[in-house]
């Protein structure tokens, strides 16, 4: 018989409103109503409200968002409706199927898989004999958060096991949210690191270095991309851009801008020719109009003592030849960005390095960070001059210098910087300068 419900007295109805309210779905359909639920005392202004099911299909339309925990009674009797109900499977006409025989044990145990599938967000309280331990401990590995015994069952136990069992499932939820967060972090870190770009350089006698911090938090990835390829002719491409906005989509585009680059330098492009290119991939990729995108692109030459600059809205890149400061290169002749005019041009501008040198290529997250002690101006391209420049007097190259460059740009900014930032340094040293340059086959 259904299982009775204690009334509660006039004054704790009044007291709803102000004290916490557990629901308790039982799931019992003894026609003999040898079962009953205990009086629940209130624990630490926590009332329990119990509801009754008297089979499994009652207990669906029952079990609403407001339901915190589910007893079921496992030691149910043979006739029971849910004798057959071991495993309900879906049809394709929408109709649940029931197997004719089960045996005792699977029986009991298939009715609590069947509650733990249709209430994954529940805390489940399983009810069996005192004598049935195996079949108690079977119930927690299916997925009751406990089991009673009915033997020993009394309000005060029952409220207890509630309780607990409420916030061993809310631990259960949160635990595996977190693992499932974890896990697709780090599917996320495999794949943005895969799309990071490698360097093909073999056969060049440059020295590379480059650094990268993207200003969305926990991404490896932003709007910022670089790229550097030899071609077979010795020549060395470098190139460096930023897509407008920090966000994943602006990640993925700043991707395919860097790939379609690769592409079309390996495939002979260069100058003009190659950005007009971009900025049609670009329009064809970017989700609105007013999407663009800065680019500096440098061809250096085999021999490494001149290169040809290419600017589309991009900062000028550093230049530092050796026994001299550094100096930005020139930018007056550079190209608006890619996606702001439909048939812009982009000239090409021939720079002598010299033999020994380093070039320096950035992205404005470099130079737009707050500076001084109310944060009001920026960095901006003289600051960052002056700094390089000091760093190069206290002897830093490669590496050390970017990464030096970056960490007392963050110290400048009071804190992280919110843009991404990418800083690529490459570099002809002195000794190699008289070297002929290696030319691939």
């Amino acid at each position: 018989m259904p299982v009775s419900v204690p009334q509660q007295d006039t004054d704790t109805a009044a007291e709803a409103s102000h004290d916490a309210v557990l629901t308790l779905l039982v799931i019992e359909d003894d026609p003999a109503g040898t079962f009953t639920v205990p009086e629940l005392p209130a624990v630490a202004g926590t009332r329990v409200r119990v509801r009754t099911a008297r089979n499994l299909t009652e207990a669906g339309r029952l079990l609403t968002d407001d339901v915190d925990c589910i007893l079921l009674d496992l030691a149910l009797p043979a006739g029971s409706e849910t004798r057959t109900a071991k495993s309900r499977d879906t049809t394709d006409a929408g109709t649940e199927t029931v197997p004719e025989a089960v045996p005792e044990a699977d029986h009991r145990l298939a009715v609590l898989e069947y509650v733990v599938r249709i209430a994954p967000r529940h805390a489940v309280l399983a009810l069996t004999a005192e004598n049935d331990t195996e079949l108690a401990a079977a119930a927690v590995r299916v997925g009751a958060q406990d089991y009673l015994c009915r033997e020993e069952l009394d309000g005060r136990l029952l409220s207890r096991a509630i309780r607990y069992a409420v916030e061993r499932k809310r631990a259960d939820v949160a635990q595996r949210r977190l693992t499932e967060s974890t896990l697709r972090a780090q599917e996320n870190a495999r794949l943005e690191r895969g799309l990071l770009p490698t360097p093909l350089l073999d056969g060049s006698d440059l020295r590379f270095a480059a650094r990268y911090r993207p200003g969305r938090s926990r991404a490896l990835l932003g709007g910022d991309f670089y790229d550097t390829v030899r071609t077979p002719d010795g020549t060395v491409h470098v190139m460096i851009g930023d897509v407008c906005g920090h966000g994943p989509d602006e990640a993925a585009l700043g991707v395919e801008l860097r790939i379609a680059w690769r592409a079309l330098t390996l495939a002979g492009l260069c100058g003009d020719e190659l950005l007009t290119t971009l900025q049609q991939v670009l329009e064809h990729e970017r989700e609105s109009e007013e999407i663009f995108a800065t680019l500096c692109t440098v061809d250096i030459a085999p021999d490494g003592r001149h290169a040809g600059l290419c600017l589309a809205g991009h900062p000028a890149p550093l230049l530092a030849r050796h026994g001299q400061t550094a100096q930005l290169l020139p930018y007056e002749d550079g190209g608006p960005a890619l996606g702001l005019l439909p048939h812009a041009r982009w000239p090409r501008r021939q720079v002598e390095l010299g033999s020994g040198w380093s070039l320096m290529l950035y992205t404005d997250g470099l130079i737009e960070g707050r500076v001084g002690s109310d944060g009001a101006q920026r960095l901006g391209q003289d600051g960052m001059v002056e700094m390089i420049n000091q760093q190069l007097a206290d002897g830093l190259t490669g590496e050390d210098l970017l990464e030096a460059a970056v960490a007392r740009v963050r110290e400048l900014n009071g804190g992280e910087l919110t843009d991404d930032v990418a800083v690529l340094l490459l570099g002809h040293d002195l000794e190699n300068a008289h070297r002929p340059a290696a030319v691939a086959p």
